[in-house]
This record gives C-alpha cells, structure tokens and sequence, in this order.
C-alpha cells in the first residue's frame, strides 16, 4: 500500500474515532501530496511522499519555534502535535549517535578536510544517509560537521 493510500485510509478510520486533531493533520498531508502531485504532474512514489512530508516536518518544526519565543504555548503544541503525526508515516530518523558516525565516516573518507571543505563533507555525509535510507535533519549534520571539523 503507498503512503497515499494508507493516508486515506487512516483518514477514515480517525473520522470513525472523531479524532479532530489526527483528522486535521491528515488532511493537511494529504493536500500537501496532492498538491505536489498536481505540480509533478504524474503520481508520486514513496520517495518522493517522503520528502513532500519531511519538508512538511521542518516547516513544523520551525513554527514551534517561532510560537514557543512568541509566547503562543497553545499554538506550539498543536504544531508539536502535528510533527508527532507525521513523522509516523516516515521511516525513524537517525539518532545522534549514528550521524556522528557517518559523518566520521565521511570526514575518514576525505582524508583530513579542513573547515572550508564543510560543503563538501555534508554533500558526502548527506549522500550516505540517503543511500542508508535514514532520515536526518540536515541542522543536525552541520552542527555535528562543524564540530568534528573544528576539532581538527
């Protein structure tokens, strides 16, 4: 079953269990896929299902923040929420240590680069959790990137 169709099919099941606020935030994913479907023009594959909902993450993501310093509990909750409902329709994100590991990998690989190679090092690292299939926040990479980087 694609992620699509197991969005729809959840959609009816939170509708029969008058969950408001898994309902609403299933909605949202599937207009997200939707529309990004309309503008591919063509059916989106799993893959792709899974970047249109890590983006939707980030975008969550920074809206706690802004409503966490704005002083809008309520609103960042929901929003928190939201990442929790989403983010079970990903695979598991990559814990810290298993990105400091590849990043090492990584850095091991390229020799001994310097700070101003840092693109270069996240490029490579990003590379190799994609092709693990893992799911990092690329903030993470660089923070953990920078700082391995500046040990040096």
């Amino acid at each position: 079953m694609s992620l699509v169709e197991q969005i729809q099919k959840d959609i009816v099941t939170a509708m029969k269990a008058k969950d408001e606020a898994r309902l609403s935030t299933l909605r949202m994913v599937k207009s997200a896929l939707h529309l990004r479907q309309v503008e591919k023009m063509s059916p989106l594959d799993d893959k792709e299902s899974q970047a249109v909902l890590a983006t939707l993450i980030k975008q969550r993501k920074e809206s706690v923040e802004q409503f966490t310093k704005g002083g809008r509990q309520e609103m960042a909750d929901k929003e928190a929420a939201e990442i929790v409902v989403i983010e079970s329709y990903l695979p598991k994100a990559a814990g810290e240590a298993d990105v400091v590991a590849g990043v090492k990998a990584a850095i091991a690989e390229m020799g001994a680069p310097t700070i101003k190679e840092m693109g270069t090092v996240m490029k490579n690292a990003m590379a190799r959790f994609n092709a693990a299939g893992m799911r990092v926040d690329g903030k993470m990479v660089s923070e953990i990137v920078k700082r391995e980087l500046a040990g040096k």
